[in-house]
């Protein structure tokens, strides 16, 4: 590293896509003051168009285009690379990532930050054996973890056993003056005639993934037509994300007798916008580590109603800004989801709450000071 420059931070990824991951990722990057670290994101596969909100001056995007299955030439490429960089950092991100630390280990001066995001798709419960030997393995080598949540925090600390004091948790931050709720905002944005002049909109905003579980959704709006027959014209549903479970999906509301009153937006530019015209949001996900979609729908002034798992309690507390069901249980969902269409008042009050919270403990700001704050530390220890 040329020592007239600022420390680089190579941010080591599986991929750059559209993700609560890469979502923190590119808004830390962008907000960071110039000139206090360079940043380098390397992808261990690809990088989509996600790539291009990276609005920061000189950050490579570089994949590696990790071929499936054990690719035991991505290692030399990747030692190459790093080599070539000299980073002071190196900052993976999640299991997928984790191993490459041992990658720059083998360099001389740099320093390793590991993040955990949430768990992955096999190993929900974090019980994976495998998956904590690892961790607890290469604990030695790494300077720093970083949770997203209170409840990785401790389950790094308690069952994972990594030492406490090498064990930081930050929240993400929330954009709120793009979240703002807008009053009357246009319907450009949806399809035409789908949502009545005295419509309801329910929607969720995530990767159609086994993980996001909008299956369940899809099946407790179907319980929520059956218990409110007299709403079922106005009601209306949008799953706003893309991935590999879109025509299970269509085809899950096409058997539900849905399919009239849901929208699958795909991807989205607008979801500001979109979560505007929602009277409820749901996260119905297996699990999460912080959801940027919960905060983005606290910011937009919504009741949201999320399952009881990872760190969603501490966002969501039940009865006040929201409230929580069990993982998987469209019973429960429906009921709530129930609950706030005949009150539609408590549930304004609820979004109000959950706006407020996000006013005063969710500022971006906030957030990549301490994130630098811990690069500043994992240097200044040598």
């Amino acid at each position: 590293m040329n020592d007239s420059q600022p420390p680089l931070v190579v941010h080591l990824i599986y991929a750059l896509g559209t993700g609560g991951l890469e979502n923190g990722l590119v808004n830390i990057i962008n907000r960071a003051p110039p000139g206090r670290y360079r940043h380098a994101i390397v992808c261990l596969t690809t990088a989509d168009a996600f790539a291009g909100r990276i609005t920061a001056a000189d950050v490579p995007v570089i994949t590696l285009n990790k071929a499936p299955g054990h690719d035991l030439a991505l290692y030399w490429r990747l030692f190459r690379l790093l080599r070539e960089l000299r980073p002071a950092i190196l900052h993976t991100r999640n299991i997928a990532a984790l191993e490459m630390q041992a990658i720059g280990w083998l360099l001389p001066g740099v320093r390793g930050v590991h993040g955990e995001h949430g768990r992955d798709i096999y190993d929900l419960d974090g019980s994976n054996r495998k998956y904590r030997l690892l961790r607890r393995l290469l604990s030695p080598l790494i300077q720093r973890f970083i949770t997203v949540s209170r409840d990785l925090h401790d389950w790094l600390v308690r069952d994972v056993g990594i030492p406490q004091r090498k064990v930081v948790q930050i929240y993400n931050g929330v954009d709120q003056s793009r979240f703002a709720a807008a009053a009357n905002p246009a319907s450009a944005h949806l399809p035409a005639g789908f949502l009545p002049p005295d419509g309801v909109l329910i929607g969720t905003v995530g990767r159609l993934a086994r993980v996001k579980d909008q299956r369940t959704l899809l099946a407790a709006f179907a319980r929520v037509n059956e218990r409110l027959p007299a709403m079922r014209d106005r009601l209306r549903l949008v799953l706003v994300g893309d991935g590999p479970l879109f025509d299970e999906l269509a085809g899950q509301a096409r058997s539900l007798g849905i399919e009239q009153q849901l929208w699958m937006a795909g991807d989205r530019e607008e979801v500001p916008a979109l979560l505007a015209m929602m009277q409820v949001f749901v996260l119905p996900s297996l699990a999460e580590g912080i959801s940027n979609t919960i905060l983005e729908a606290m910011a937009s002034a919504l009741p949201v109603v999320a399952t009881s798992t990872g760190g969603n309690p501490e966002l969501v507390t039940d009865g006040d800004n929201g409230y929580l069901v069990p993982v998987a249980d469209a019973d429960a969902l429906a009921a709530r989801l129930q609950q706030l269409l005949e009150d539609p008042d408590g549930g304004r009050r609820m979004g109000l709450r959950g706006r407020q919270r996000i006013e005063r403990e969710f500022n971006w700001d906030r957030t990549v000071d301490r994130y630098l704050s811990i690069y500043d530390e994992v240097l200044a220890a040598g």
